[in-house]
Protein backbone atom coordinates (compact mmCIF):
# COMPACT_ATOMS: atom_id res chain seq x y z
CA UNK A 1 0.00 0.00 0.00
CA UNK A 2 2.85 2.37 0.81
CA UNK A 3 4.75 1.84 -2.28
CA UNK A 4 1.38 2.03 -3.98
CA UNK A 5 0.86 5.68 -2.12
CA UNK A 6 4.73 6.72 -2.75
CA UNK A 7 4.23 5.28 -6.77
CA UNK A 8 1.14 7.81 -7.13
CA UNK A 9 3.11 11.04 -5.14
CA UNK A 10 6.05 10.46 -7.71
CA UNK A 11 3.52 10.02 -10.72
CA UNK A 12 1.32 13.29 -9.38
CA UNK A 13 5.18 15.61 -8.76
CA UNK A 14 6.15 14.40 -12.14
CA UNK A 15 3.22 15.50 -13.87
CA UNK A 16 3.59 18.75 -11.76
CA UNK A 17 7.27 19.31 -13.24
CA UNK A 18 6.33 18.65 -16.65
CA UNK A 19 3.10 20.73 -16.59
CA UNK A 20 4.95 23.60 -14.98
CA UNK A 21 7.85 23.52 -17.61
CA UNK A 22 5.11 23.63 -20.46
CA UNK A 23 3.68 26.59 -18.55
CA UNK A 24 7.12 27.92 -18.70
CA UNK A 25 8.07 27.41 -22.22
CA UNK A 26 4.41 28.25 -22.62
CA UNK A 27 3.39 30.53 -25.94
CA UNK A 28 2.99 34.62 -27.02
CA UNK A 29 -0.49 34.81 -28.25
CA UNK A 30 -1.02 37.93 -31.32
CA UNK A 31 -4.33 38.74 -31.51
CA UNK A 32 -4.99 40.57 -35.20
CA UNK A 33 -7.70 42.14 -36.21
CA UNK A 34 -8.53 43.04 -40.30
CA UNK A 35 -10.43 43.23 -42.94
CA UNK A 36 -9.46 40.09 -45.02
CA UNK A 37 -13.01 39.51 -46.40
CA UNK A 38 -13.45 43.35 -48.02
CA UNK A 39 -9.47 43.96 -48.71
CA UNK A 40 -7.83 40.64 -50.05
CA UNK A 41 -6.07 42.40 -52.59
CA UNK A 42 -3.56 43.88 -49.84
CA UNK A 43 -4.32 41.33 -47.00
CA UNK A 44 -4.05 37.77 -48.46
CA UNK A 45 -0.38 39.01 -49.02
CA UNK A 46 -0.45 41.27 -45.79
CA UNK A 47 -1.17 37.84 -44.00
CA UNK A 48 1.79 35.85 -45.57
CA UNK A 49 3.81 38.02 -44.62
CA UNK A 50 3.15 37.41 -40.57
CA UNK A 51 3.43 33.60 -41.18
CA UNK A 52 6.51 33.85 -42.63
CA UNK A 53 7.67 35.98 -40.15
CA UNK A 54 6.92 33.97 -36.90
CA UNK A 55 7.90 30.64 -39.09
CA UNK A 56 11.08 32.91 -38.84
CA UNK A 57 11.38 34.06 -35.38
CA UNK A 58 9.77 30.33 -34.16
CA UNK A 59 12.67 28.35 -36.18
CA UNK A 60 15.20 30.92 -34.14
CA UNK A 61 14.11 29.73 -30.63
CA UNK A 62 11.41 32.23 -30.44
CA UNK A 63 10.77 35.06 -28.55
CA UNK A 64 12.10 35.07 -24.68
CA UNK A 65 11.99 31.47 -24.72
CA UNK A 66 8.68 31.21 -25.79
CA UNK A 67 7.06 30.86 -29.41
CA UNK A 68 4.87 33.07 -31.03
CA UNK A 69 0.93 32.01 -31.64
CA UNK A 70 -0.76 34.35 -34.50
CA UNK A 71 -4.70 34.34 -33.90
CA UNK A 72 -6.34 36.18 -36.54
CA UNK A 73 -10.41 37.37 -36.92
CA UNK A 74 -11.71 39.30 -39.68
CA UNK A 75 -13.63 42.51 -38.88
CA UNK A 76 -15.78 42.51 -41.94
CA UNK A 77 -14.70 46.63 -42.66
CA UNK A 78 -17.03 47.33 -39.44
CA UNK A 79 -15.71 48.94 -36.18
CA UNK A 80 -17.83 47.70 -34.07
CA UNK A 81 -17.19 43.97 -35.29
CA UNK A 82 -13.70 44.65 -34.78
CA UNK A 83 -14.16 45.92 -31.32
CA UNK A 84 -16.27 42.83 -30.41
CA UNK A 85 -13.16 40.49 -31.80
CA UNK A 86 -11.17 42.30 -29.87
CA UNK A 87 -13.16 41.31 -26.42
CA UNK A 88 -13.33 38.14 -27.45
CA UNK A 89 -9.49 37.72 -28.12
CA UNK A 90 -8.63 39.01 -24.99
CA UNK A 91 -11.34 37.45 -22.63
CA UNK A 92 -11.49 33.84 -24.42
CA UNK A 93 -8.32 33.37 -26.46
CA UNK A 94 -6.16 35.35 -23.60
CA UNK A 95 -3.76 36.77 -25.97
CA UNK A 96 -1.27 39.17 -25.03
CA UNK A 97 -1.23 41.91 -28.01
CA UNK A 98 -3.46 43.58 -30.43
CA UNK A 99 -2.34 44.18 -34.19
CA UNK A 100 -3.28 44.91 -37.42
CA UNK A 101 -6.39 46.83 -39.11
CA UNK A 102 -6.87 47.96 -42.56
CA UNK A 103 -9.01 50.72 -42.88
CA UNK A 104 -8.81 53.99 -41.26
CA UNK A 105 -12.06 54.16 -38.94
CA UNK A 106 -11.21 51.00 -37.57
CA UNK A 107 -7.97 51.62 -36.88
CA UNK A 108 -9.08 54.69 -34.90
CA UNK A 109 -12.22 52.44 -32.90
CA UNK A 110 -8.91 49.72 -32.18
CA UNK A 111 -6.47 52.60 -31.06
CA UNK A 112 -9.59 53.76 -28.41
CA UNK A 113 -10.73 50.38 -27.24
CA UNK A 114 -6.70 50.03 -26.49
CA UNK A 115 -7.21 53.39 -24.52
CA UNK A 116 -9.65 52.05 -22.81
CA UNK A 117 -8.93 48.24 -22.12
CA UNK A 118 -4.97 49.53 -21.29
CA UNK A 119 -3.76 46.81 -23.53
CA UNK A 120 -1.09 47.12 -26.29
CA UNK A 121 -2.26 47.75 -29.92
CA UNK A 122 -0.08 48.24 -32.76
CA UNK A 123 -2.06 49.12 -35.73
CA UNK A 124 0.07 48.10 -39.05
CA UNK A 125 -1.99 49.41 -41.93
CA UNK A 126 -4.33 51.94 -41.23
CA UNK A 127 -2.61 55.50 -42.67
CA UNK A 128 -4.55 58.28 -40.86
CA UNK A 129 -2.65 60.51 -38.83
CA UNK A 130 -5.64 60.76 -36.20
CA UNK A 131 -4.08 57.48 -34.95
CA UNK A 132 -1.03 58.97 -33.41
CA UNK A 133 -1.90 62.61 -33.63
CA UNK A 134 -5.50 64.02 -32.66
CA UNK A 135 -6.22 60.29 -30.97
CA UNK A 136 -3.35 59.28 -29.91
CA UNK A 137 -2.87 57.44 -27.13
CA UNK A 138 -0.08 55.62 -25.22
CA UNK A 139 -1.13 51.96 -25.95
CA UNK A 140 -1.45 52.48 -29.37
CA UNK A 141 1.52 52.21 -31.91
CA UNK A 142 1.54 52.29 -36.02
CA UNK A 143 4.22 50.91 -38.35
CA UNK A 144 2.98 52.17 -41.73
CA UNK A 145 3.81 55.32 -43.11
CA UNK A 146 1.15 57.41 -42.65
CA UNK A 147 -1.60 59.48 -45.00
CA UNK A 148 0.92 62.94 -43.71
CA UNK A 149 4.09 61.08 -44.62
CA UNK A 150 3.12 59.91 -47.77
CA UNK A 151 0.87 63.01 -49.09
CA UNK A 152 4.34 65.02 -47.62
CA UNK A 153 6.44 62.70 -50.33
CA UNK A 154 4.23 63.63 -53.05
CA UNK A 155 3.61 67.40 -52.54
CA UNK A 156 7.31 68.74 -53.35
CA UNK A 157 6.88 66.72 -56.82
CA UNK A 158 3.34 68.28 -57.48
CA UNK A 159 4.67 71.82 -56.90
CA UNK A 160 7.71 70.98 -59.40
CA UNK A 161 4.66 70.37 -62.06
CA UNK A 162 3.53 74.42 -61.53
CA UNK A 163 -0.10 73.51 -62.24
CA UNK A 164 -2.53 76.04 -60.94
CA UNK A 165 -5.99 74.17 -61.26
CA UNK A 166 -5.81 70.90 -59.26
CA UNK A 167 -9.31 68.47 -58.79
CA UNK A 168 -9.13 65.94 -55.77
CA UNK A 169 -10.70 63.11 -55.69
CA UNK A 170 -11.06 60.22 -52.83
CA UNK A 171 -12.82 57.75 -50.93
CA UNK A 172 -15.05 59.28 -48.60
CA UNK A 173 -13.88 58.36 -45.23
CA UNK A 174 -11.52 58.78 -42.98
CA UNK A 175 -8.31 57.64 -45.06
CA UNK A 176 -9.13 59.44 -48.14
CA UNK A 177 -11.05 62.77 -46.24
CA UNK A 178 -7.67 63.08 -44.32
CA UNK A 179 -5.54 62.74 -47.55
CA UNK A 180 -7.12 65.07 -49.83
CA UNK A 181 -6.60 67.70 -46.51
CA UNK A 182 -3.18 67.15 -46.58
CA UNK A 183 -2.68 67.58 -49.80
CA UNK A 184 -4.70 70.64 -49.88
CA UNK A 185 -2.94 72.04 -46.97
CA UNK A 186 0.75 71.00 -48.26
CA UNK A 187 0.28 72.21 -52.25
CA UNK A 188 -1.57 75.73 -50.80
CA UNK A 189 1.59 76.35 -48.39
CA UNK A 190 4.33 75.35 -51.22
CA UNK A 191 2.37 76.95 -54.20
CA UNK A 192 0.10 79.43 -52.91
CA UNK A 193 -1.74 80.72 -56.15
CA UNK A 194 -2.85 76.99 -56.46
CA UNK A 195 -6.96 76.59 -56.49
CA UNK A 196 -8.56 73.38 -56.08
CA UNK A 197 -11.75 73.75 -58.42
CA UNK A 198 -13.20 69.94 -58.46
CA UNK A 199 -13.73 67.83 -55.67
CA UNK A 200 -15.30 63.91 -55.99
CA UNK A 201 -15.72 62.04 -53.07
CA UNK A 202 -17.41 58.29 -53.62
CA UNK A 203 -18.17 56.10 -51.04
CA UNK A 204 -15.44 53.12 -49.82
CA UNK A 205 -16.05 50.28 -53.15
CA UNK A 206 -19.00 52.04 -54.69
CA UNK A 207 -17.67 54.42 -56.85
CA UNK A 208 -19.71 55.85 -60.09
CA UNK A 209 -16.56 55.68 -61.75
CA UNK A 210 -17.74 57.02 -65.36
CA UNK A 211 -19.68 60.13 -63.33
CA UNK A 212 -16.48 61.12 -61.59
CA UNK A 213 -14.70 61.19 -64.45
CA UNK A 214 -16.94 62.97 -66.32
CA UNK A 215 -17.08 65.67 -63.32
CA UNK A 216 -13.42 65.92 -62.95
CA UNK A 217 -13.32 66.67 -66.87
CA UNK A 218 -16.06 69.10 -66.90
CA UNK A 219 -13.85 70.89 -64.54
CA UNK A 220 -11.24 71.41 -66.70
CA UNK A 221 -8.26 71.10 -64.54
CA UNK A 222 -4.58 70.72 -64.82
CA UNK A 223 -3.87 68.15 -62.95
CA UNK A 224 -5.48 65.56 -60.86
CA UNK A 225 -4.79 64.23 -57.05
CA UNK A 226 -6.57 60.80 -56.66
CA UNK A 227 -6.91 59.24 -53.13
CA UNK A 228 -8.96 55.42 -54.79
CA UNK A 229 -7.32 52.69 -54.52
CA UNK A 230 -8.07 48.69 -55.08
CA UNK A 231 -11.02 48.13 -57.40
CA UNK A 232 -12.49 51.75 -57.19
CA UNK A 233 -9.31 52.87 -58.56
CA UNK A 234 -9.34 49.92 -61.37
CA UNK A 235 -12.82 51.43 -62.31
CA UNK A 236 -11.80 55.51 -62.39
CA UNK A 237 -8.48 54.45 -64.37
CA UNK A 238 -10.75 53.07 -67.16
CA UNK A 239 -13.12 55.46 -67.04
CA UNK A 240 -10.50 58.34 -66.83
CA UNK A 241 -8.84 56.68 -69.81
CA UNK A 242 -12.28 55.82 -72.10
CA UNK A 243 -12.82 59.46 -71.70
CA UNK A 244 -9.43 60.84 -72.27
CA UNK A 245 -9.46 62.51 -68.89
CA UNK A 246 -5.88 61.88 -68.11
CA UNK A 247 -4.37 62.97 -71.63
CA UNK A 248 -2.41 66.37 -71.46
CA UNK A 249 -3.54 65.75 -67.34
CA UNK A 250 -0.51 65.40 -64.82
CA UNK A 251 -2.11 63.11 -62.04
CA UNK A 252 -0.37 62.15 -58.46
CA UNK A 253 -1.83 59.40 -56.89
CA UNK A 254 -1.04 58.28 -53.57
CA UNK A 255 -0.43 54.15 -53.02
CA UNK A 256 -1.05 53.56 -56.82
CA UNK A 257 2.40 52.23 -57.45
CA UNK A 258 2.27 49.25 -54.66
CA UNK A 259 2.06 46.14 -57.06
CA UNK A 260 -1.80 45.20 -55.01
CA UNK A 261 -3.69 47.89 -57.17
CA UNK A 262 -0.99 48.51 -60.25
CA UNK A 263 -1.20 44.94 -61.42
CA UNK A 264 -4.71 44.61 -62.03
CA UNK A 265 -4.67 48.00 -64.23
CA UNK A 266 -2.29 46.02 -66.54
CA UNK A 267 -2.78 46.73 -69.88
CA UNK A 268 -4.94 50.06 -68.75
CA UNK A 269 -2.07 51.05 -66.67
CA UNK A 270 -1.90 55.18 -67.24
CA UNK A 271 1.85 56.40 -67.86
CA UNK A 272 3.81 59.14 -65.90
CA UNK A 273 1.58 59.08 -62.98
CA UNK A 274 3.21 60.34 -59.72
CA UNK A 275 2.96 57.89 -57.26
CA UNK A 276 4.14 55.91 -53.77
CA UNK A 277 4.19 52.23 -54.12
CA UNK A 278 6.75 49.55 -53.81
CA UNK A 279 8.90 48.31 -56.76
CA UNK A 280 9.66 44.62 -55.03
CA UNK A 281 11.42 43.77 -58.50
CA UNK A 282 14.24 46.66 -58.28
CA UNK A 283 15.50 47.17 -54.79
CA UNK A 284 18.71 45.43 -54.41
CA UNK A 285 19.52 46.33 -50.32
CA UNK A 286 20.60 42.98 -48.69
CA UNK A 287 17.84 43.27 -46.51
CA UNK A 288 15.08 43.17 -49.19
CA UNK A 289 16.63 40.44 -50.80
CA UNK A 290 16.91 38.12 -48.00
CA UNK A 291 13.14 39.03 -46.89
CA UNK A 292 12.25 38.68 -51.13
CA UNK A 293 14.02 35.39 -51.22
CA UNK A 294 12.52 33.81 -47.84
CA UNK A 295 9.09 35.03 -48.84
CA UNK A 296 9.20 33.45 -52.49
CA UNK A 297 10.71 30.31 -50.99
CA UNK A 298 7.81 30.03 -48.78
CA UNK A 299 5.17 31.24 -50.98
CA UNK A 300 6.13 30.54 -55.20
CA UNK A 301 5.28 33.87 -55.53
CA UNK A 302 6.46 37.62 -54.98
CA UNK A 303 5.98 39.78 -52.14
CA UNK A 304 3.13 42.67 -52.15
CA UNK A 305 3.62 45.57 -49.94
CA UNK A 306 1.05 43.72 -48.06
CA UNK A 307 3.74 41.24 -47.36
CA UNK A 308 6.33 44.14 -46.17
CA UNK A 309 3.89 45.44 -43.89
CA UNK A 310 2.70 42.08 -42.22
CA UNK A 311 6.32 41.12 -42.18
CA UNK A 312 7.58 44.09 -40.42
CA UNK A 313 4.56 44.21 -38.10
CA UNK A 314 5.40 40.84 -36.22
CA UNK A 315 9.10 41.45 -36.50
CA UNK A 316 8.35 44.91 -34.65
CA UNK A 317 6.64 42.71 -32.10
CA UNK A 318 8.98 40.65 -31.28
CA UNK A 319 11.39 43.15 -31.09
CA UNK A 320 9.79 45.18 -28.60
CA UNK A 321 8.73 41.66 -26.46
CA UNK A 322 12.39 41.09 -26.62
CA UNK A 323 13.35 44.87 -25.44
CA UNK A 324 10.76 44.93 -22.97
CA UNK A 325 11.63 40.90 -21.66
CA UNK A 326 7.80 41.04 -21.19
CA UNK A 327 4.34 41.35 -23.41
CA UNK A 328 2.79 43.28 -20.24
CA UNK A 329 1.40 46.05 -21.96
CA UNK A 330 2.80 48.96 -19.73
CA UNK A 331 6.28 47.18 -20.36
CA UNK A 332 5.89 46.81 -23.98
CA UNK A 333 4.32 50.42 -24.10
CA UNK A 334 8.05 52.10 -22.45
CA UNK A 335 10.28 49.53 -25.11
CA UNK A 336 8.35 50.38 -28.04
CA UNK A 337 9.03 54.73 -27.50
CA UNK A 338 12.56 54.70 -29.25
CA UNK A 339 12.43 50.68 -30.86
CA UNK A 340 15.09 50.45 -33.41
CA UNK A 341 14.44 46.92 -35.36
CA UNK A 342 15.11 45.86 -38.88
CA UNK A 343 12.58 45.93 -42.15
CA UNK A 344 13.03 44.51 -45.72
CA UNK A 345 13.27 48.41 -46.38
CA UNK A 346 15.84 48.53 -43.47
CA UNK A 347 16.42 49.82 -39.84
CA UNK A 348 12.96 51.65 -38.44
CA UNK A 349 12.55 53.71 -35.17
CA UNK A 350 9.46 54.16 -33.24
CA UNK A 351 9.25 58.05 -31.85
CA UNK A 352 8.92 58.26 -28.30
CA UNK A 353 7.05 61.66 -29.00
CA UNK A 354 3.90 60.29 -31.54
CA UNK A 355 4.70 56.74 -31.26
CA UNK A 356 4.65 56.47 -35.30
CA UNK A 357 7.14 54.66 -37.08
CA UNK A 358 9.52 56.07 -39.65
CA UNK A 359 8.98 53.39 -42.06
CA UNK A 360 9.31 55.11 -45.83
CA UNK A 361 7.78 54.75 -49.01
CA UNK A 362 9.22 54.79 -53.06
CA UNK A 363 8.39 57.40 -54.63
CA UNK A 364 8.13 57.31 -58.40
CA UNK A 365 6.18 57.03 -61.86
CA UNK A 366 3.66 54.69 -63.32
CA UNK A 367 5.05 52.63 -66.78
CA UNK A 368 2.58 50.69 -69.02
CA UNK A 369 5.66 48.25 -70.11
CA UNK A 370 4.02 46.06 -72.72
CA UNK A 371 0.57 45.75 -70.98
CA UNK A 372 1.93 45.29 -67.03
CA UNK A 373 1.96 48.37 -64.52
CA UNK A 374 5.22 48.76 -63.12
CA UNK A 375 7.00 51.60 -60.93
CA UNK A 376 9.84 53.36 -62.64
CA UNK A 377 12.01 56.19 -61.88
CA UNK A 378 11.58 55.73 -58.34
CA UNK A 379 13.72 56.12 -54.96
CA UNK A 380 12.82 55.65 -51.46
CA UNK A 381 12.02 58.53 -49.04
CA UNK A 382 12.88 57.85 -45.38
CA UNK A 383 10.03 58.03 -42.86
CA UNK A 384 11.72 60.32 -40.77
CA UNK A 385 12.49 63.12 -43.46
CA UNK A 386 8.93 64.06 -44.00
CA UNK A 387 7.76 63.32 -40.35
CA UNK A 388 6.71 67.04 -38.04
CA UNK A 389 8.55 68.22 -35.28
CA UNK A 390 8.73 67.31 -31.84
CA UNK A 391 7.15 70.98 -31.57
CA UNK A 392 5.02 70.31 -34.05
CA UNK A 393 3.51 67.05 -32.67
CA UNK A 394 3.05 68.23 -29.31
CA UNK A 395 0.06 70.79 -31.10
CA UNK A 396 -1.10 68.05 -32.74
CA UNK A 397 -1.52 64.70 -30.08
CA UNK A 398 -3.01 64.82 -26.51
CA UNK A 399 -1.20 65.87 -23.65
CA UNK A 400 -0.11 62.75 -21.69
CA UNK A 401 -1.53 60.74 -23.58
Amino acid sequence: MRSLLLGRFFSLLLLSVCAGSAMAQGVIKIGEINSYKAQPAFLEPYKKGMELAVEEINAAGGVNGKKLQLITRDDNASPGDAVRAAEELLSREKVDVLSGAFLSHIGLALGDFAKQRKVFFLAGEPLTDKIVWQNGNAYTFRLRASTYMQVAMLVPEAAKLKKKRWAVVYPNYEYGQSAAATFKQLLKAAQPDVEFVAEQAPALGKVDAGAVAQALADAKPDAIFNVLFATDLAKFVREGNTRGLFQGREVVSLLTGEPEYLEPLKDETPNGWIVTGYPWYGIQTPEHKAFFLAYHRKHNDHPRLGSVVGYSMIHALAAGMTKAKSTESEALVNAFRGLRFSTPFGPVTFRAQDHQSTMGAFLGRTKNEGGKGVMVDYRYIDGAKVLPSEAEVKKLRPANP
